[in-house]
């Protein structure tokens, strides 16, 4: 070490002259130590989510605007909950077991966020491992599910809607795809800690 003050047979001990840094002796700075104790630059700062275009904004509202209408208006003379409820014209049994795989998926995707959340807040590397072995199992299962559930709800609203129950179908998916975003337990952000300094 260069500088400080002597403290017997060849030893020093640094003293600290500024809260920026130690000094050597006199006005200089040592510049090893006052580097360490400098913060990092942007080492506490998260990075920008990624600026949506208009177009994407557009397309997101489109979505969700024809999904509400569907909700709302249904067939014109009462609204889509209260259809599937007590509409004779519904074939129910495509009708339960749809909901029971969009049910089934919905397990699927709750779980997933969890291990995600818990990922990020607990540990880190074994968490992610877990996460994404998981998750690469339970997507083949979550999609055929979601296209069966799919055409099973098409067959069981076919009377009501005729070929209108496709795209009827498809916007509430995709208002739903827009929605799922913002129910995540969790979203996955570098976390850098502070050091502590030892000397």
């Amino acid at each position: 070490m260069s500088g400080g003050t002597s403290i017997g047979v060849g030893g020093f001990i640094r003293q600290r002259h500024s809260p920026g840094g130690y000094g050597s002796s006199g006005d200089e700075v040592d510049l090893e130590d006052d580097a360490c104790s400098r913060p990092r630059p942007f080492a506490s700062s998260t990075p920008a989510p990624p600026r949506r275009t208009w177009l994407e904004l557009l397309g997101n509202f489109l979505w969700l605007a024809s999904a509400a209408f569907i909700l709302y208006f249904g067939d014109h003379h009462s609204n889509f909950i209260y259809i599937l409820c007590h509409d004779n014209r519904i074939i129910r049994l495509p009708l339960y077991l749809g909901m029971i795989g969009i049910g089934l998926n919905a397990l699927i995707f709750i779980y997933t966020s969890i291990l995600a959340w818990s990922a990020r807040r607990f540990d880190e590397n074994w968490g992610l491992k877990k996460w994404e072995i998981t998750s690469i199992t339970v997507l083949p299962f979550a999609i055929v599910s979601g296209i069966v559930s799919f055409c099973l709800f098409s067959f069981a609203l076919w009377p009501i809607w005729s070929f209108l129950t496709l795209p009827l179908l498809f916007s509430l998916f995709m208002a739903f795809m827009v929605v799922i975003p913002y129910l995540t337990f969790g979203t996955f952000r570098p976390q850098y800690e502070e050091q502590l300094r030892t000397d």
